[in-house]
């Protein structure tokens, strides 16, 4: 086009421009003409029916395709609505932008519906929260909220916009976008840590969500399989060794953490999900020697004083660190003995999972659900973890073929995304099974955006498995205390029934063997449909850590 109706119109022009195709929004009056600008640009418009969805959908887009995604949120309570989507994008690295209404800068101070001032609020969580300046600087300020959000290390921006500067005249804003110079990694960082591998006789390699996210993958795998180290992903870096490869070694994560000598962490933060860093240390054995690489020096651990660090584009990271690795004489066979040990070890936990993921036990155990669900799962479907106790079991038995294919809410640990991460997964993956798995607890955070899946015609299967609890709580509450509060929930809540009762289908499962069908009657129904599993309350997931 070659003028501008409005701020609006322009603001719609950079995003399309920066490659988003949806805006995810929740009707808001204060942002008519970011709507005016998305009919004129001809970007499909998703309105859900609780902002933080929105929000989820822009992250789970971002985090799915690697392109930024976009939310448009009303003022005041939209954007407050909003803010825990904002936050796991903070967590995440999501490179989303959320455009914001804001109450009429002629009525600024006077009390105006919704007028609140934003940006601090959104501040601690974002690379950049600020204000338009004016109308005629909207579709540049767009730019600089995009062009912040991608570059690494990645994240999201806030930017809201007067309404009277809204639906004022504004020019077009010409944009050149170009990816950003690929950030180098220092030589004599990656010469240390070729150094530590060419010393160790126990490594471990674990690679993170922002592997993919740097779309590094294909050089994490190369770099993997060249020097036969073994491997244990986490978020998103599941799936960067498929199910079945000989390197991948999730199911013997204990004994290798254990055992290592050495464990250099790629693309993801030394939280509690890797024990904040400290391995090794088992039976008087020394701690691991801990690397840690990231996209950007800004995420380099600081709680801990790794033996090496690096920082730079990831693929750069992994082929750069092979050719260090090479000239510090690191010897592929050096490992075979520990590669067989961790192998061993993996494959007779697989093993002895038989038993339980076929248990015909009822009340039903929750692993049989997985048991089932592997036999129906394609190898590109994409699997969307929302819950507790429930979706835990999923992180350990569901391992993808593909990457990219895995979303859970990350270290933020937030409930209440299934649904959104649901929207984006069907339309970034069309073709594709899209299975969200919930707990029922979960559930009651964004069950009603189903509507939002069935006005907009996305399939999505959802199981949900149903103990009548918050897990998490009630077992350790009994544990502390020896009784439990506020961590009661409806037994056999028919939560499949207001999936019904939106326009969805869906139905309760109380027996093992009418899981399987059930699930295929899911899959084969094209619509939004629940499968709610009924499990036994008195089944814990083993876990090992609280995240405190």
């Amino acid at each position: 086009m070659e003028s501008a109706k409005h701020a609006g119109d322009a603001a719609v022009a950079v995003s399309k421009a920066y490659g988003v195709e949806t805006m995810f929004t929740l009707s808001g009056g204060h942002v008519f003409p970011l709507y005016d600008g998305a009919v004129h640009e001809d970007m499909r418009i998703l309105d859900v029916r609780h902002e933080q969805s929105a929000v989820f959908a822009a992250e789970a887009t971002a985090r799915l395709t690697r392109r930024p995604g976009l939310a448009v949120l009303t003022a005041g309570p939209g954007i407050t609505n909003g803010v825990s989507g904002v936050a796991t994008a903070h967590f995440n690295g999501s490179p989303v932008v959320v455009l914001g209404g804001r109450a009429p800068q002629s009525r600024w101070g006077s009390g105006a519906l919704q007028e609140m001032d934003h940006p601090p609020l959104l501040d601690p969580i974002t690379k950049l929260a600020f204000t338009a300046s004016d109308a005629e600087s909207v579709g540049q300020e767009v730019e600089v909220a995009f062009r912040t959000a991608t570059a690494p290390h990645r994240g999201p921006v806030f930017l809201d916009v007067y309404m009277d500067h809204l639906f004022s005249p504004s020019p077009v804003h010409e944009v050149r976008t170009q990816s950003p110079s690929p950030l180098e990694p220092d030589p004599d960082s990656l010469a240390s840590i070729a150094r530590l591998l060419a010393e160790a006789e126990r490594p471990v390699l674990v690679y993170g969500s922002d592997v993919w996210m740097d779309r590094a993958e294909e050089a994490a795998r190369d770099f993997a399989e060249t020097w036969r180290l073994p491997v244990i992903p986490n978020g998103q870096g599941r799936g960067i060794l498929p199910s079945g490869h000989e390197l991948l070694v999730t199911r013997a994560r204990g004994l290798a953490f254990a055992q290592a000598d050495l464990v250099i962490v790629v693309g993801t933060p030394l939280d509690f999900r890797l024990g904040y860093g400290w391995f090794g240390g088992k039976e008087g054995a020394p701690l691991a020697r801990v690397v840690h690489i990231a996209d950007a020096p800004s995420q380099l651990t600081t709680h801990m004083q790794p033996a090496a660090s690096a920082a730079g584009d990831l693929s750069v990271v992994f082929w750069s660190l092979g050719t260090a690795c090479g000239e510090a004489g690191v010897k592929p066979d050096a490992y075979a003995s520990w590669v067989s040990k961790l192998s061993e070890s993996a494959a007779a936990a697989i093993a002895g999972d038989a038993e339980l993921l076929a248990a015909d036990t009822d009340p039903i155990h929750p692993m049989r659900i997985y048991g089932e669900l592997g036999k129906i799962l394609a190898d590109d479907a994409v699997v969307i973890g929302d819950g507790g106790d429930f979706v835990s079991y999923a992180g350990k038995y569901v391992e993808p073929k593909q990457p990219g294919n895995w979303l859970d809410p990350g270290p933020y640990g937030c409930l209440g995304t299934g649904l959104g991460y649901s929207i984006a997964a069907r339309l970034a993956r069309p073709s594709s099974q899209v299975v969200l798995l919930l707990g029922d607890g979960a559930a009651g955070f964004s069950l009603m955006d189903v509507d939002t899946l069935v006005r907009h015609r996305l399939p999505v299967v959802m199981i949900c498995g149903n103990n009548g609890m918050w897990g998490l709580e009630k077992h350790p509450m009994q544990l502390l205390y020896g009784y439990d509060v506020a961590a009661e929930l409806q037994p056999q809540c028919r939560y499949d029934q207001v999936v019904t009762a939106l326009g969805g289908g869906g139905e309760l499962v109380t027996k093992p063997s009418e899981i399987g069908p059930a699930l295929r009657r899911a899959f084969d129904s094209g619509l939004p449909y629940m499968v709610n599993i009924a499990t036994d309350p008195q089944v814990a997931y083993p876990r090992n850590t609280t995240g405190v």
